[in-house]
């Protein structure tokens, strides 16, 4: 095909899509049926994992939940069991490359393939500098050779990202990728947490964004939707104007319950 075809080709692609975009915008979005689908959810015995897992639970989903508290993972699986749903608990320490490889060739031989991962497990770090608490950040599971800060958010997204092109690249329309942006969560790791701008979310809201990001297979799911608008802002405002920006928005709190600090 000569480069004028393709440049033909490529326009009516661009316009059937915002077409399409636009019509989407009045028809009820079909949401898929999670019934039967086998879900391995790291980080389940505590905050966003928990609720994930239960709420996995309440669409009759079979369950694999990792977790390095054996005594959290164990109180979500007896939580998804009283709704009905299958349970099997591991206790996984997933920064550790070897015990994800363990873990995950023994729910193959023993339980199946699984259908659906939700990537979750984290740990809160704070980093210490001239004797001040700098940021927070998640330790990502399968980022585990990335340091705790926020270069392991931004490096899930475009983790995410590629493995969403390639899997188009290579023709695996049947997988779908979901990720899940939000702002802070108070998942109990810190007492108190407050911000001067925006707001700091509750796991309730978080998951159900996210469980409406799963069923109707949504790219990214952004925890308020409005946070997409920071992607407009990076590209439009002045570096020196971001800084100040996100110096507003950093989380504030009284205590830390259950860290690993960095110095």
């Amino acid at each position: 095909m000569n480069l004028v075809l393709e440049l033909l080709l490529f326009l009516a692609t661009l316009l059937f899509s915002y077409l399409e975009a636009f019509v989407k915008l009045f028809v009820p979005v079909r949401r898929k049926s999670l019934s039967g689908e086998l879900v391995l959810i790291t980080g389940a015995g505590h905050g966003v994992g928990r609720a994930t897992a239960l709420e996995f639970a309440k669409r009759q989903s079979r369950l694999v939940l990792w977790d390095i508290n054996k005594h959290g993972v164990e109180e979500t699986a007896a939580e998804c069991q009283k709704l009905g749903a299958t349970v099997q608990s591991f206790v996984v320490d997933c920064s550790k490359r070897e015990e994800i490889y363990s873990a995950a060739d023994k729910v193959k031989k023993d339980i199946g393939d699984v259908t659906i991962l939700v990537n979750n497990a984290g740990v809160i770090t704070t980093a210490i500098c001239n004797g001040r608490k700098l940021e927070i950040g998640f330790l990502l599971s399968h980022l585990y050779f990335l340091p705790s800060c926020s270069s392991s958010k931004f490096a899930a997204v475009g983790f995410h990202k590629a493995l969403t092109e390639e899997l188009s690249a290579l023709g695996k329309d049947g997988i779908k990728t979901t990720c899940l942006c939000p702002v802070f969560i108070n998942t109990g790791f810190v007492k108190n947490p407050t911000t001067r701008l925006g707001k700091i979310l509750e796991i309730e809201e978080v998951v159900q964004a996210l469980m409406e990001g799963i069923v109707t297979n949504q790219k990214m799911v952004f925890v308020p939707p409005q946070l997409n608008i920071a992607l407009f802002t990076e590209m439009v405002f002045p570096e020196r104007a971001l800084n100040l920006l996100k110096k507003m928005t950093i989380p504030k709190f009284d205590a830390i319950i259950g860290h690993r600090s960095t110095q």
